[in-house]
């Protein structure tokens, strides 16, 4: 989780009094993604976080899975998700399993009628296409094209757009989202040897405490069901908090690149990780220099995972016909490699503009029908020229 931050003001001891201007209380939260046992923050309320004054009929916006067992290399172009106006109606998950959901959505609006909680998952949204503002109750994070925004579940938050023109991929994780623990100190600082450091995280600032009473409706994720909960307060009327458990965008453009005399293998990209899966940024850099070196990754079998390379930028050696927002889904169980001729390509070559996200899952994916919609047929024969 991110180091400790603070925003506002808050007592000198947890769990003291603290009192507003007119001598009643604030009401202090602790927000916590697993229990007391592991990093939080404290966040103090102009009004107690509980008082819900109706709630809405749910709706289920479950994944409907199409394909649940499969064994062949699958391609999906990303950017034939139609645009949809309303943010939540816009996310469409493509490829899931128990342990987390990869989504394409293409907002056109900003979030302003409701607000938005995932209570089931934190959320890694990754900005392909678009810029704003990440509105929370931690306070704000401006973002642009490159950025990823871990959202930890439960924050609520709005989505505020500069243009209607926004490509997001989105994973949804039914656990904590973390810095790759080989980065990490004993005591949790990023070590000299990680590809980014505290100075590249972005944490939230710009905190307004928004002391207003009315029906604000927080659209909630629970389970597969959307319920709307309407509250007698602005969801975001915290005056201060501190901890280590918060909102925070990372930019793809601050990854500094491993490499080496000959290939580095995918870990070298890791960026974060959670239970099961994990997550690397393929970036600019230069390549293998070895002078017999090979720059093009050589075969390799997937036996104990499912490989989702999500083309952001640049030209990718190793693959043809590549378009931006393209999917290529390696299962577990058999090899791949780079396409016909890529290897011999490849040799000479100083280095690579490419820009991409991988996803590594240890568990299978199950395709979805929105998935099949935007399938590339024949991907898996184009290995065979």
């Amino acid at each position: 989780m991110p180091h400790y931050h603070s925003l506002g003001n808050f007592p000198h001891k947890r769990h003291t009094q603290f009192r507003k201007p007119d001598g009643s209380l604030y009401a202090e939260q602790l927000f916590s993604t697993e229990g007391f046992s592991n990093d939080y923050s404290l966040l103090y309320h102009h009004y107690p976080p509980t008082q819900i004054i109706k709630t809405d009929k749910p709706v289920n916006v479950q994944p409907i899975i199409a394909e649940e067992k499969m064994l062949q290399h699958r391609s999906f172009e990303g950017f034939n998700i139609q645009p949809e106006k309303d943010f939540l109606q816009s996310r469409k998950p493509v490829l899931v399993n128990s342990d987390c959901h990869i989504v394409l959505s293409a907002p056109q609006l900003s979030m302003g009628s409701y607000f938005y909680k995932n209570a089931d998952a934190d959320e890694l949204i990754f900005v392909h296409e678009g810029s704003g503002v990440l509105q929370t109750m931690y306070g704000d994070i401006n973002f642009g094209y490159g950025d990823y925004l871990v959202i930890p579940r439960g924050t609520i938050y709005q989505i505020h757009f500069s243009s209607t023109n926004n490509r997001l991929l989105i994973v949804e994780s039914f656990s904590p989202i973390r810095y790759p623990k080989k980065y990490l100190s004993p005591y949790g600082q990023l070590l000299e040897h990680s590809p980014y450091c505290e100075r590249d995280i972005r944490p939230p600032a710009n905190l307004k405490a928004h002391d207003a009473t009315g029906d604000f409706l927080i659209k909630t994720k629970k389970r597969g069901m959307l319920y709307g909960i309407h509250y007698y307060h602005h969801p975001f009327d915290v005056v201060g908090w501190d901890g280590c458990c918060y909102p925070y965008a990372f930019s793809i453009h601050d990854f500094e690149p491993i490499t080496g005399r000959v290939h580095q293998p995918p870990p070298v990209h890791q960026t974060f990780e959670a239970h099961n899966f994990v997550v690397c940024s393929f970036v600019p850099r230069l390549f293998d220099y070895h002078p017999d070196s090979i720059p093009a990754p050589y075969n390799h079998s997937n036996i104990d995972s499912d490989e989702v390379l999500y083309y952001v930028d640049g030209d990718f050696m190793s693959r043809k016909h590549v378009t931006r927002g393209m999917i290529n889904l390696h299962p577990g169980g058999i090899p791949h490699g780079p396409h016909p001729g890529a290897v011999q390509k490849s040799i000479g070559a100083k280095q690579t503009n490419e820009l991409a996200v991988m996803i590594d899952t240890f568990h299978p994916l199950q395709l979805t029908t929105a998935a099949l919609e935007i399938e590339n047929e024949g991907y898996v024969m184009s290995w065979a020229e």
